[in-house]
């Protein structure tokens, strides 16, 4: 029998089905809205996805693929551009939160923002003097980039002094009620 020179009308649309539907519908779907019949639809999906059995359909949807993905590639030339028109349309439509978003969006794309978290845990509180001192040589270290122009020693005195003072103030108050005691070192951070 041998294989067929060129696709039919059914397996180009079942073709054009998957690439343009990827991630939204089935293979069957594909095949059941390319014109398959509905009882054969999932056999004749996996059988036109098979390589061995149907080469040319395989081959003709690597092709599609490869448009798509030239088509719709982002790259960072273009993704800034296209965030460019896009706050330029806002500014045009006078849509002020929309042209700020894109600008954002540019910002970030261009490595302009850093987005940090940082999760704490624990209380400054429970810490001992010496433990004390070996995180705050820490945080120093590691935040030291971002620290410019903070004189070491400086921010040294500052937490040494809050903890002090927040240290101070819990024992102090707990010769009053032991709900106020919990109250003033849970403000304490």
């Amino acid at each position: 029998m041998g294989l067929p020179k060129r696709l039919t009308e059914q397996q180009i649309k079942f073709a054009q089905e998957l690439v343009s539907n990827e991630g939204r519908k089935t293979k069957t779907e594909c095949a059941i809205d390319a014109g398959y019949s509905k009882d054969r639809a999932r056999v004749t999906a996996s059988e036109l996805t098979n390589p061995r059995k149907y080469p040319l359909v395989v081959k003709f949807i690597g092709e599609i693929r490869e448009e798509y993905q030239k088509k719709y590639e982002i790259n960072y030339g273009s993704h800034i551009t296209e965030l460019g028109k896009i706050r330029q349309e806002a500014l045009k439509n006078k849509a002020w939160s929309a042209a700020v978003n894109a600008e954002v969006a540019r910002g970030k794309a261009a490595g302009l923002y850093i987005e940090q978290k940082i999760i704490r845990t624990g209380k400054l509180d429970d810490l001992s003097a010496d433990e004390l001192e070996t995180r705050m040589k820490q945080i120093i270290d590691e935040y030291s980039p971002i620290l410019d122009g903070v004189e070491v020693e400086e921010l040294k005195e500052k937490v040494k002094d809050k903890h002090y003072l927040s240290s101070s103030s819990s024992s102090s108050s707990s010769s009053s009620s032991s709900s106020s005691s919990s109250d003033s070192s849970s403000e304490t951070t």
